[in-house]
């Protein structure tokens, strides 16, 4: 092993600036100086022997007037010192020397204070010199019967290490350390003498686990976690030991400390699929959920549960508890919530359907008093949606959902509002039975409904649905009621008048003598000007959206009253009262159209709405049989369509996430026998300790990829040139929320570089965790760096520095070598997510970062062009397949991504082929980006703008 590669136990800081002493003033500080100039003097040596130096003059002088002190500062100082100072001669003899200072760590190990003693045995784990060791052997022995738990724990740690690294020395440990346990009574103490048994002799702990298996309650929780590793590695290294330690994991399941619930139930999955033990560790999980305050730890418990689900065996338990799941809906966090909404979604089944509509329905009910918390409005859309999702799996339960639902067609929150309406839509197609339900519902609640969007959503429902002729008299009668007095132009200058001249309100009859050959009103201008602006309170609905200006939903109304005076013809056989609902339904056209061209709305009607108002109008003159159908028809078809595509759509994703889960087995396929199987056939399942162990050292085995330009050579920045007396290079290895730089530094001169030191430093929203300590190169030698810098949010980062050297005899100022930046790809942060379409739109608004990048690349083929900024990008294409195939000369798509961070990315790419530049004319546009962060929007922008590209390989 190199020095590079050796365990480093001590890191100590060294002060850059200043000056090393000479060997002769350290001599004579450590022999005539008082305490704190020996404290001093002791720390300036270590620093020089860290640093290369080797001192063998000064040994003797700290033995004899350092090691006899018993200050507690020098004491702690001592031990680093004897810690890395050579031990042994050149010829690896052990030094002289050694024997005194032998003789004083026996004595600190009877010293009387705890502190003292423990600090000994800790130090004496370091040690590899058995020589040292060995006349020491007693007093460790002695340390395990100490009165103090600090010093037995210390002491259980050194006979571990010291029967793992010289078992000659002590080689009744695990006998010793099995007696020990029997009689410890300190937490701490039993659990570092359990962990010494399972590592070195793993029969006596199952021996002792077995002799106190029915108390393991009651121990602490730091050794009930390395009882349940124990249970793990043994079961599955023999699987025959399962039933015998089975029960204990049951026991530990209501354990009072969540971790080693947690662990438990972990380990309790990988070692049996009774239906019994997944039930017991999904009900642990979902207890561990609902009482743990932290929000991250119940998203991590949610996704075990998850995992769980993934299983074909496993889902059926499951879905028994979907009940105690929903119990997790109390938890304010939206992410929560939404998850678990996820979760009981995809277990819910007709036998639990009921009740969980029970559950989602009084949830709604709690959301609609509650206004003070702002995840309120998108909790109610989260239920609403399950809710549809349940009605449309099971449409049974539709009949209990609607009526609730549609309370909410009149919220403020127009989002939610919008959510409900889909799903009515979808719920009056598909059930016929249900029709009479929902209008009658409609009816009642139209009146309330505060926003146009929803308005407009609305009259098409009964426009399009309403069939018996009391219907369609009672929808004329909501339009009325919603539209207030009418002719509208006329009855708005009668309340205008009325109020600037309250004395006039009465004589304010002969009005229509004000209508010019033009048909506008001659004091329409000089009324409108002095009209006041405050906002009337008791205007109704439907004539407020139109004041506003807002004529589409004429339009709509315009389509609406059509289709209904049509069904009412049909319906109706006498002719005087289809004359009488059609001439109501035009008069409703005129005096729309009058109010749409008068000055009183804010803004005057588009062509557009005239024209389909005129049109609604020509064809109830007429009554033409091809227009009933049209009307009546086609556009009820065109709904069927689309909901049938939508079906199929989900249908499909749902028969491909089940093809994923489903395990199918080959015909030729070995069968296992568990009683048949060997020892080692059991590891095909990961240690899901180890592989903890190393998630949390950042050494996780990613799979390369099969690409042999992914190695790890692809990642490495050269940061000097090949003629620098120093080479350094980097490679950089990206974790979750931390980049490990791993530098080779090489000393290309004959000569031996001092306090060689890697300085390095961030820009952007990188921070560097530690300063790299110094090193000693001999000439042509080498060696490794790690610096550990941790990212914050996805940002373009650089890090630079350079790497500063003394030349030993020397006697000119530190040398230095500049290095090249390394630039930090935000790539390894964003990853593809997906979104509806509504939540797009909201995020698009709400975002205030807005970078658009001009196209300017050699792909000359749209789609070609798409796919490359998703590759280069990381971002999922929203828009849906269907919609971008077929050959057009213009393509739109939005895209999305998420960071590691929680950070979203919007981007919108609007490209056009430019044909009359001939078929070879690259393509052009924009693409537009939106994010929360201005670093997120650059970045992104930035990377786009390099990669645009195509290199040709």
């Amino acid at each position: 092993m190199t020095a590079a590669e050796n365990v480093c136990y001590t890191l100590i800081n060294v002060p850059m600036d200043s000056e090393p002493p000479s060997e002769i003033s350290l001599k004579n500080d450590l022999e005539k100086g008082d305490v704190k100039l020996k404290t001093e003097a002791l720390k300036k040596v270590i620093i020089m022997i860290l640093n290369g130096e080797k001192l063998p003059g000064l040994l003797m002088t700290i033995i004899r007037f350092v090691l006899p002190l018993q200050d507690h500062t020098i004491k702690k100082l001592l031990l680093v010192f004897w810690e890395i100072v050579p031990k042994t001669t050149p010829d690896g003899r052990l030094l002289q020397e050694m024997i005194l200072v032998c003789d004083a760590y026996r004595k600190d190990l009877q010293h009387p204070n705890e502190f003292i003693r423990g600090s000994t045995l800790r130090f004496l784990c370091k040690l590899k010199e058995a020589e040292l060791l060995e006349p020491l052997m007693p007093a460790i022995r002695a340390c395990l019967e100490h009165r103090h738990s600090y010093v037995r724990r210390n002491a259980v740690l050194a006979i571990y290490t010291i029967y793992r690294n010289f078992e000659h020395l002590i080689p009744d440990a695990p006998e010793l350390i099995h007696d020990f346990l029997v009689n410890e009574k300190d937490a701490s103490c039993k659990r570092n003498a359990f962990m010494m048994l399972i590592h070195a002799d793993q029969d006596r702990a199952l021996d002792y686990l077995s002799t106190c298996i029915d108390q393991v309650q009651t121990f602490g929780d730091i050794l009930q976690l390395v009882i349940v590793e124990l249970i793990y590695k043994v079961c599955h290294a023999n699987p025959s030991e399962r039933a015998r330690f089975i029960r204990c994991i049951y026991n530990l399941l209501q354990s009072s400390s969540p971790a080693v619930k947690y662990e438990a139930a972990g380990t309790l999955v990988t070692l049996s699929s009774a239906p019994t033990a997944i039930k017991a560790a999904a009900q642990c999980y979902i207890d561990l959920i609902i009482k743990e305050s932290d929000n991250n730890v119940k998203l991590i418990v949610l996704d075990r549960l998850i995992e769980l689900k993934e299983h074909p065996s496993h889902e059926r338990v499951l879905q028994d508890l979907v009940m105690d799941i929903l119990r997790v809906l109390s938890t304010p966090d939206l992410e929560v919530r939404k998850k678990t909404l996820q979760l009981a979604l995809d277990l819910v089944s007709s036998r639990n359907v009921e009740e969980l509509v029970i559950v989602l329905k009084k949830e709604v009910i709690k959301t609609n008093n509650v206004t003070e918390h702002e995840d309120t409005d998108k909790y109610r859309q989260l239920l609403v949606r399950t809710l549809h999702s349940c009605s449309v799996r099971f449409p049974d339960m539709a009949a209990n959902v609607i009526p609730v639902l549609m309370e909410f067609l009149s919220d403020n929150n127009e989002a939610a509002a919008a959510d409900v309406l889909e799903f009515v839509r979808e719920a009056i197609q598909r059930f016929d039975n249900l029709r009479p339900l929902i209008v009658e519902k409609m009816l009642e609640v139209f009146h309330t409904i505060k926003s146009v969007k929803i308005y407009r959503g609305a009259l098409w429902i009964l426009g399009e649905y309403c069939s018996t002729k009391e219907d369609i008299q009672s929808v004329m009668t909501e339009v009325r009621r919603s539209l207030g007095e009418i002719p509208i132009v006329e009855s708005e200058i009668k309340k205008e008048t009325g109020e600037l001249k309250p004395e006039e309100e009465v004589s304010v009859g002969p009005a229509q003598k004000l209508v010019t050959e033009m048909g506008t009103y001659a004091t329409q201008s000089a009324l409108s000007s002095s009209r006041p602006a405050k906002k009337e309170e008791d205007r109704p609905p439907l004539r407020g959206f139109l004041l506003d200006g807002d004529f589409f939903v004429a339009a709509s109304l315009a389509t609406t009253l059509t289709k209904i005076a049509l069904r009412y013809v049909s319906l109706v056989q006498e002719k005087k009262k289809q004359n009488s609902f059609i001439a109501e339904a035009m008069l409703l056209m005129a005096t729309i159209l009058h109010l749409g061209k008068s000055s009183l709305p804010k803004k005057p009607i588009t062509d557009d709405d005239v024209d389909r108002i005129s049109l609604c109008l020509k064809v109830l003159s007429e009554c033409s049989p091809l227009m009933n159908d049209i009307f009546n028809k086609e556009c009820r078809q065109s709904l069927s369509h689309m909901l049938s595509a939508k079906l199929e759509e989900e249908k499909l994703s749902q028969k491909k996430e089940s093809e994923k889960r489903n395990v199918t087995v080959q015909p030729d396929d070995p069968i296992s026998f568990m009683q048949l199987t060997a020892k080692n056939e059991m590891s095909s399942k990961e240690d899901q300790f180890q592989l903890s162990l190393l998630a949390a050292m950042g050494n996780t085995q990613r799979k390369e990829a099969a690409d042999p330009l992914a190695s790890k050579l692809n990642k490495v920045t050269q940061l000097t040139g090949f003629s620098d007396p120093v080479y350094a290079e980097a490679y950089v290895h990206v974790n979750q929320y931390d980049i490990v730089l791993d530098v080779l530094v090489v000393n290309q001169t004959s000569d031996t570089l001092q306090n060689c030191t890697l300085e390095l430093a961030t820009l952007g929203d990188l921070k560097l965790v530690e300063k790299p300590s110094p090193l000693t190169l001999a000439p042509h030698d080498f060696a490794n760096i790690k610096a550990n810098v941790k990212v914050a949010s996805t940002e373009n980062g650089i890090i630079f520095g350079n790497v500063v050297y003394d030349v030993s005899g020397a006697a000119s100022d530190r040398n230095c070598v500049v290095l090249s930046d390394i630039h930090i790809d935000i790539m390894d942060y964003i990853q593809p997510a997906s979104c509806t379409d509504a939540e797009f739109r909201q995020m698009w608004a709400e975002f205030e970062w807005e970078n658009k990048v001009t196209v300017n690349t050699n792909i000359i083929d749209l789609n070609e062009y798409l796919q490359h900024i998703l590759k280069s990008t990381n971002m999922k294409c929203l828009t849906p397949e269907k919609a971008l195939s077929g050959y057009c000369g213009f393509m739109a798509a939005n895209l999305y991504a998420r960071s590691i961070f929680g950070e979203d990315a919007l981007a919108n790419v609007s490209i056009e082929k430019p044909i009359h530049l001939g078929p070879e004319a690259p393509v052009t546009g924009h693409i537009r980006i939106r994010a929360k962060s201005q670093g997120m929007a650059l970045s992104l922008g930035d990377k786009i703008n390099l990669s645009q590209k195509k290199t040709s390989l």
